[in-house]
Order: C-alpha cells, then sequence, then structure tokens
C-alpha cells in the first residue's frame, strides 16, 4: 500500500475522526481558559475582594437575584401553558405563531428593548407607564425586559420537553374518567418535572445575564436600575475595569452554580 492510499485510508477512519472530535474540544476549551485567565492576570487582588463586597456591587446582586427571580416566576408561568398548547394542539397557521415566539431569542435584546421603550412612548404604552406602574427607567422595566427576552427561551425548553412526552399517557387518564385539565396536571406536569426545574433555572440564570433589553428600557442609572450587566458596563464607562472584572466572575460564578444545581436536580445537561 503507498503511502498517499495510506494516509486517505487513516483520515476517513474512526480514529481520525475521535481525534478532530477531541481536537475541536480541546481548542474550544483552550479559549475559555485563555480567556478565564487573561482576567485573572489582569486583575489586582489586594483590591479585588474590596470591589466584590462594595456598597455598589452588592446593590447590583441584590438587584439582579430579586428581578431575575420575578422575570421567571412570571415567565414560566406564561411559557407552561403555551408550550403545551404548542406542542399539543395543531392548529392553521400553527408554523407561523411557533416562529413568533422564536423571535425574541433571535432578535438583538437591544431590539427587544428598543422595541418595549417604543410601546411605552405609544399611547396606551404611555398610559400604562403614567397612571398605572411605571416601567421606563425604573426596576419595573427591568423585569418587563428580563420576561420579555427569557420567556421564549423558557417556552422553546418547555416544548421540547412536552414533545417528549407520550401522549398516550394522557389519553388512558381521559378513558379513566380525568378532564383534559386534570390530565395535564396529574400526567403531564409531574412527567415535565425534570424539564420544568432545568428550564427554570436556565431562564433565571439567563434573566440575571441580561443586559441590553434591560438598559434599553431602564437605563443604566447607579443605585437604582444597576444590575450586575449594567454594573459592568458602568464600571467600564468610568474606567474601573478592577470593579468590572470582579463582577465578570460574580456573573461566571453565578452561571456554574445555577449549571451545577440544573444538573444535580434534572440528572441530566438539558431539558430535552
Amino acid at each position: 500500500m503507498s503511502k498517499k492510499s495510506g494516509l486517505r485510508t487513516w483520515l476517513t477512519s474512526d480514529r481520525a475522526f475521535n481525534v478532530a472530535l477531541v481536537s475541536f474540544l480541546l481548542v474550544f476549551v483552550i479559549i475559555i481558559i485563555f480567556l478565564l485567565a487573561s482576567m485573572a492576570t489582569f486583575t489586582n487582588w489586594a483590591t479585588f475582594w474590596s470591589n466584590v463586597v462594595s456598597r455598589e456591587t452588592l446593590f447590583a446582586i441584590r438587584l439582579s437575584v430579586i428581578t431575575a427571580s420575578i422575570a421567571t416566576i412570571l415567565g414560566m408561568v406564561i411559557a407552561v401553558p403555551v408550550a403545551y398548547a404548542i406542542s399539543q394542539f395543531k392548529f392553521p397557521g400553527k408554523d407561523v405563531v411557533d416562529s413568533l415566539l422564536d423571535l425574541p431569542i433571535i432578535l438583538s435584546p437591544v431590539a427587544v428593548g428598543t422595541a418595549l421603550l417604543i410601546f411605552f412612548s405609544t399611547p396606551v404604552g404611555g398610559f400604562i407607564n403614567n397612571n398605572i406602574l411605571r416601567f421606563t427607567f425604573s426596576v419595573p422595566g427591568i423585569v418587563t425586559a428580563q420576561v420579555a427576552v427569557v420567556t421564549a427561551l423558557a417556552i422553546r425548553l418547555l416544548k421540547s420537553t412536552f414533545d417528549s412526552i407520550d401522549p398516550r399517557y394522557e389519553q388512558v387518564a381521559r378513558t379513566l374518567g380525568c378532564t383534559k385539565s386534570r390530565a395535564f396536571y396529574k400526567i403531564s406536569l409531574p412527567l415535565a418535572r425534570n424539564g420544568l426545574m432545568a428550564a427554570a433555572i436556565l431562564t433565571w440564570a439567563r434573566a440575571v445575564g441580561e443586559f441590553g433589553a434591560a438598559v434599553m428600557l431602564a437605563g443604566a442609572t447607579p443605585m437604582k436600575t444597576e444590575t450586575l450587566p449594567i454594573a459592568i458596563y458602568l464600571a467600564m464607562s468610568t474606567a474601573n475595569v478592577g470593579q468590572a472584572i470582579a463582577i465578570i466572575f460574580i456573573l461566571i460564578i453565578i452561571a456554574l452554580l445555577a449549571l451545577f444545581l440544573m444538573r444535580k436536580l434534572t440528572h441530566r445537561g438539558y431539558p430535552l
């Protein structure tokens, strides 16, 4: 066998395929490690802790946790029935509706936030904003922006979960006298438990990291609408790189804890 044919045989072998896969994996992991290492080497560790426990950072942590938790509850309340309906029902224009639900995922968060800001400038939105509850440049605006962005993610995750449930379970329950709603609460929801928990955790983590839509609708006012991502923006705008890096590490820790919790509770990586 010639060297050329031998090389061709090796390149098409399972071993070559595995080597290629592992190489891509290693390159991606190395890139992440380099990014983390670059921030670690750039950090002034003498002032790192003071940046972490500063009044402004603690305010951003508290506001991020509170708004993300409220947004997650509201988003899941919307996402569960919507995802179930999209998964189980067939109706004219379903593909169009399904595509519209994905728009907040595909669109830039800045575009979503701008659309919300424009809505609150219309007569209807202005009446709500001025007479019922203030959304623009206020904390409710942060929650609204987070809900607008993360609900679509929750719907997509939960739809995959409901798609994986065999509809025959509900059909058997219906033959035993259960109503459609009772079969949903007694059969589908318990079977979707892992997916629900994973979707809620991922939704919460995504809400904590939301910046674009929130800054467009709620603004970037220190100690008022300052979530963790907005705190990074404000720190970099004043060239306070040390504080920005400290907040980035806080966000990384939150993300890792959320992923670890999701895997421990669901015993899997994703609600699919």
